[in-house]
């Protein structure tokens, strides 16, 4: 793991953590952080509105679809409200397989792998660009029964849309109907022009690698889903919880949040 494990390059998953107001995080995250924030100043408050849409979908899954297996890849390191203690919190027997590709996370895996006594979690080192193999090790889910698939701020790390539309129909094609996906991508399509040229260059000057997508492509990945209401919405806008100190506007929030059902 050491000759993989680079504190010197970025990280998103770490990244992300520095957002959030984590600790695991090194100084190229936070310089990275930092430089992505300068050209979209609401990052901060975006990545709050995510993992606000993560857990109000995946409780959502859990209380109203009645999934009770989830396959969250993208995980992240961990933090409060957890996929597994968002759906145990309303299902205990809630089974629950985490996939990242940074080893950080494994190091981390401690704190995931708690669990219920009735449910399950595991961990899984793997890529997103690798999805017959995710599927092939995730063996604590039974793939003939629904599984909730959460894509939460992890398709949007990969340029090519026709490449990420074959790796989602791929994870969704090998899940029975009754799943459900659960994404959400950066866009720039609730942004002012001086905010979209601005990531833009981001993009252009490598200070990003972040890919939005609009809502069209977005919809791309929807093809012979049923969308859940409100639809495909800002992150901040689906199904929002009046009990949150933070309400964000599609702006601050440009992050497109949907959840589909398999029919």
């Amino acid at each position: 793991m050491s000759d993989r494990f680079d504190t010197g390059v970025a990280h998103p998953a770490r990244r992300y953590n520095y957002w959030l107001g984590g600790k695991d995080n090194f100084a190229a995250d936070r310089e990275s952080g930092d430089l992505l924030a300068k050209s979209y100043p609401a990052a901060r408050i975006a990545a709050r509105a995510n993992r606000g849409f993560l857990k109000r979908a995946v409780r959502y899954l859990a209380a109203e679809a009645g999934i009770r297996q989830f396959l969250d890849i993208g995980t992240g390191l961990p933090t409060a409200d957890n996929t597994h203690e968002v759906a145990q919190r309303v299902a205990p027997d809630s089974r629950i397989v985490y996939v990242d590709n940074d080893p950080m996370v494994m190091v981390h895996a401690r704190a995931l792998l708690t669990s219920t006594p009735a449910g399950l979690t595991r961990y899984l080192e793997e890529d997103l660009r690798n999805p017959e193999k995710i599927l092939a090790q995730a063996d604590i889910l039974d793939l003939s029964r629904p599984v909730g698939l959460n894509l939460v701020a992890v398709v949007h790390f990969l340029a090519d849309q026709e490449q990420a539309r074959e790796i989602v129909h791929t994870l969704l094609g090998a899940l029975p109907s009754g799943s459900h996906l659960v994404m959400s991508c950066a866009t720039t399509d609730f942004l002012t022009p001086e905010l979209k040229a601005n990531w833009d260059e981001a993009l252009r000057t490598g200070r990003s690698d972040v890919y939005p997508r609009t809502r069209a492509e977005v919809e791309e990945f929807l093809t012979g889903l049923e969308v859940v209401d409100p639809g495909l919405v800002a992150v901040s806008e689906w199904r929002p919880d009046p009990s949150d100190t933070e309400h964000p506007t599609p702006v601050e929030a440009s992050i497109f949040g949907v959840v589909a059902g398999k029919p």
